[in-house]
């Protein structure tokens, strides 16, 4: 079996670290590159950087913070935010990328999702679902882009499928509903695409306890956790955290 990875995740807006619930309320937490670098001290598989207003604001991530964290980071960053074609990719991994993420650019232009994998490889490919539950589609979660403002249409589980076959080679899958609430991982939805596609599936939003991620990697096929608030305001430490799952 695959180790199960911990990944914390730095929103980040006008160059900060924010944290919302359900994608709204934000509030100012920190400097990135302050963070990544503890986390990745202190016991981060991974490290996730989202710049969620690119999109919406019709640009690329920053540049600069990613690359000053590269240099003081040193496990796997994956980046995402306003990648619409392949020279943004290019640019990110350029400035320290090891993965970058695909969302608003993937739902608008799928053929970004296969011309990223051709180039660079499914492993530095990373499809992001923005899910929110919805009777307008047939699995009952809807795909939000830009920010979480923007309903798709899509249904979650026909777009992972599809994602997944066009070359993206993990599922960053988060719950919207769930998102900052402290509740708990969305087990329903990470089941329902966890066991349906055939790459790694990254579930995110909902952390609030310690059992909070016994129950995910118990009761999911869910292959790694993101965490942001629970880390951020100091709930619990990435070593209590291992320690209690092991």
């Amino acid at each position: 079996m695959l180790k199960k990875r911990i990944i914390p995740c730095l929103d980040i807006k006008s160059g900060r670290v924010v944290k919302g619930t359900n994608f709204k309320a934000l509030k100012e937490v920190g400097d990135p590159v302050e963070f990544a670098q503890k986390y990745s001290e202190t016991g981060a598989d991974e490290i996730c950087f989202l710049d969620i207003a690119a999109s919406e604001e019709n640009r690329g991530a920053i540049l600069e913070i990613i690359s000053r964290t590269a240099k003081v980071v040193f496990v796997p960053l994956t980046v995402g935010g306003g990648v619409s074609k392949p020279d943004d990719i290019q640019k990110l991994l350029w400035a320290g990328a090891d993965k970058v993420s695909l969302n608003s650019g993937a739902v608008k232009n799928p053929e970004l999702i296969k011309l990223s994998a051709q180039k660079y490889g499914s492993q530095c490919t990373i499809l992001a679902i923005d899910a929110k539950r919805s009777s307008q589609t047939k699995s009952g979660f809807e795909v939000f882009i830009r920010g979480g403002k923007e309903a798709t249409g899509l249904d979650v589980l026909e777009w992972a499928q599809f994602s997944t076959e066009a070359g993206a080679g993990e599922i960053l899958l988060t719950s919207m509903d769930a998102d900052g609430t402290k509740s708990g991982y969305d087990i329903e939805l990470t089941n329902l695409i966890s066991q349906r596609v055939k790459v790694p599936v990254i579930a995110s939003g909902g952390a609030g306890q310690l059992y909070h991620l016994k129950e995910l990697f118990q009761k999911t096929k869910a292959q790694a956790a993101l965490l942001a608030s629970v880390l951020h305001y100091g709930n619990f430490t990435l070593e209590e955290l291992r320690n209690s799952l092991e």
